[in-house]
């Protein structure tokens, strides 16, 4: 079996930590001996010049071809993997491939195309569509299973559900020093960690935040810049809003374990890895309502109206004033936590594989 590398080759969002962590959960799950795939081959292809991850042990790693991006994956990929099973991983594969499984994390460019642009966006649904055809389908949620079911016209049985998770956050020594170099101090903070497109609806949060009128805490926005935020705005950053840009997962597993509570705003999710992240990490998360993000957290978050700044800022301070409230919030999420597993995913995709695409 043949494993699309072409993630390896992308900046990491949810997607690519999505990929790069069930590969290394696959490898350990084929290193066991009860496991009914060990007997199975599995090569992790890439473009040429692209590194391997470390610690693979029964995955093989091999680059081939001269391309890149979607023409490696629709010419090189496909003419080096035609005669095998093919595991896309990252939303796309090759159309002309006879037998792959292609997980697509969701269909957010179908409900909310304004977040992509023009050509991205016909690109990627097209993509979608024509895959769905040609290839078995897996995502990473119930929400996610309903919602491509409906716009790719699948029965929800057909489409395989592989759950991100949150282990790799419990290998990394945190960064404590971050917290110094951010001039945090001795302020408490709350934490948004994501991306500017429109669905994560940080104008809100930040909105929310400044309702709260406590000029002794802060807000720190990593993934985010003030040229970013407030590119179209008069308005500059307040004080107590702290924008780093992009960490590194030290650094950010350091804000976890130190702030009053992750925020997540989100008007459109798949799954929502920060809030899983958060909880193993013991911080509380004052999250959305919306079903993806209920069905990841479970009775352990705080929820809010994501159209509502008022309401945000009301489970803002709750969270900020309540210690009982809170302590009672890590217990839950680290509970709620321990839910998932990168391993078990790994055992859902080498089942379905096993079943649906014998070697």
């Amino acid at each position: 079996m043949i494993i699309n590398g072409r993630f390896l080759t992308q900046r990491t969002t949810g997607v690519q930590r999505f990929a790069r962590q069930l590969v290394l959960a696959l490898d350990v799950e084929l290193q066991l001996s009860d496991c009914r795939a060990a007997g199975l081959s599995f090569t992790l292809l890439a473009p040429r010049g692209t590194e391997p991850p470390a610690g693979l042990s029964r995955i093989r790693f091999r680059t081939v071809g001269s391309r890149r991006g979607h023409s490696w994956e629709q010419w090189d990929l496909y003419r080096t993997s035609r005669r095998a099973t093919l595991v896309n991983l990252a939303n796309s594969g090759p159309l002309l491939h006879p037998r792959q499984v292609t997980v697509i994390h969701d269909a957010a460019v179908y409900r909310a195309p304004s977040n992509y642009s023009l050509a991205y966006g016909i690109l990627h649904r097209t993509l979608g569509r024509l895959l769905a055809r040609r290839s078995r389908i897996a995502t990473v949620s119930e929400f996610s299973n309903s919602e491509l079911s409906a716009v790719l016209r699948l029965r929800k049985q057909d489409i395989l559900i592989i759950p991100n998770s949150h282990d790799h956050i419990l290998e990394i020594k945190p960064d404590d020093g971050a917290l110094d170099r951010l001039m945090v101090g001795d302020r408490p903070y709350f934490l948004f960690v994501g991306s500017l497109t429109p669905n994560k609806n940080l104008g809100r949060a930040i909105q929310a935040f400044s309702l709260l009128g406590r000029s002794d805490a802060a807000l720190v926005l990593i993934g985010a810049t003030e040229q970013a935020v407030f590119r179209d705005k008069a308005a500059e950053a307040p004080a107590n809003v702290i924008m780093p840009g992009r960490l590194n997962d030290a650094e950010i597993v350091a804000l976890y374990r130190h702030a009053v509570a992750l925020v997540f705003p989100s008007l459109y999710e798949g799954f929502g890895i920060p809030p899983l992240e958060a909880m193993a990490l013991g911080c509380p998360v004052v999250a959305s309502s919306i079903p993806p993000v209920r069905e990841v957290c479970g009775e352990a978050a705080l929820y809010f109206d994501p159209l509502d700044p008022w309401d945000i800022a009301r489970g803002m301070k709750r969270v900020l004033t309540d210690q009982t409230l809170r302590a009672e919030m890590v217990d839950k999420g680290r509970e709620r936590s321990a839910t998932f597993a990168w391993s078990n995913s790994a055992r859902r995709l080498l089942d379905w594989l096993m079943d649906r695409h014998p070697a």
